[in-house]
């Protein structure tokens, strides 16, 4: 079978096949000019790899997004090289003749034909900032956690906060919940806590406290009101940082707050994720395609298939 050869695009081209461990690099400037070499993912080889393009006069750059490996990659060869990142999907080889060194050679062969379609990066401040609010809101999740967890400690004591209370963490539970691991149990003591805005009728709130609480019960739900105090002051170091961060970008967080139902944190989540240069995206279209608002169509013989809903990654796909 004759190779199938592609009209040339870039002049001097690189094509790295990332893992762990291992990084491939073929440079190509013709077909008949082709180099593979090996490095490992230290950051000296890293360098090394950037040294070797340098001299070869590479100006192009393009790897699979793979995993977070690729990162590490970027951030040394972002500065000297313009970089493509491609979807592994889009670059499949021929299936059973894959190996690294394959990989890396096709990758460079497209990267010369003109025939990759990157991947957006994002400014390194922008993903800089994305890690605080990532964080920001893993924390947050596991501050849910700890709460349903109490809850799921009460009913174990058979003591119904749930079922009378709208929330759990207000004044009143969380008064109850001290009361009960300081070791008040008397319902007299914890009915003190009742007032006439709770509108669970006394007796039943009376109830609802009626369980009982061991020394196990005691240590348990201290232990995860401790969680969440630890990760409250998380969040309050993150938000300092946060804070920090978006200062460069107050106007465009006024005019995001301009939309119906985009508050601050809002707004800094979106600026987090796609930047502040919309020009990166050729029109809105692409732009809420890229957020999953408006997935593409899936349709044959006349019928229109479900389609997936876009789950985010850490790389910005621009179409």
């Amino acid at each position: 079978m004759s190779e199938i050869k592609f009209s040339q695009v870039v002049s001097v081209g690189c094509g790295i096949d990332v893992h762990k461990d291992i990084i491939v690099a073929t440079i190509q400037k013709s077909n008949e000019q082709i180099e593979t070499r090996e490095f490992r993912a230290y950051t000296s080889s890293l360098k090394s790899l950037r040294d070797w393009c340098k001299t070869e006069q590479v100006t192009h750059v393009a790897m699979e997004s793979t995993g977070v490996y690729w990162k590490p990659v970027y951030n040394v060869l972002e500065d000297a090289f313009e970089i493509i990142l491609v979807n592994a999907r889009h670059v499949k080889n021929v299936p059973g003749h894959k190996t690294d060194k394959k990989d890396s050679k096709w990758l460079s062969k497209l990267l010369l034909s003109g025939l990759l379609k990157g991947s957006f990066i994002p400014p390194k401040e922008i993903r800089e900032l994305r890690d605080l609010v990532r964080y920001r809101k893993k924390i947050i999740a596991q501050i849910a956690r700890e709460k349903n967890r109490i809850i799921k400690i009460l009913e174990d004591a058979n003591i119904k906060l749930s079922s009378v209370l709208s929330n759990v963490d207000g004044v009143v539970g969380t008064n109850i919940i001290n009361s009960l691991i300081a070791g008040i149990v008397d319902i007299n003591e914890l009915m003190k806590f009742y007032h006439g805005k709770i509108k669970t009728s006394k007796e039943e709130f009376r109830l609802a406290l009626e369980g009982t609480i061991t020394k196990h019960h005691r240590f348990m739900l201290q232990m995860h009101k401790d969680s969440i105090a630890e990760n409250e002051k998380l969040i309050a170091r993150l938000d300092a940082e946060i804070d920090e961060q978006v200062k460069q970008y107050q106007v465009e967080i006024s005019l995001l707050q301009t939309i119906p139902g985009v508050a601050k944190d809002s707004a800094i989540s979106i600026i987090s994720e796609m930047g502040e240069d919309m020009s990166k995206f050729p029109n809105e279209h692409h732009l809420s395609s890229w957020a999953g608002m408006s997935p593409g169509n899936n349709e044959s013989g006349g019928k229109k298939k479900m389609q997936k809903r876009f789950m985010g990654t850490n790389t910005f796909k621009a179409h």
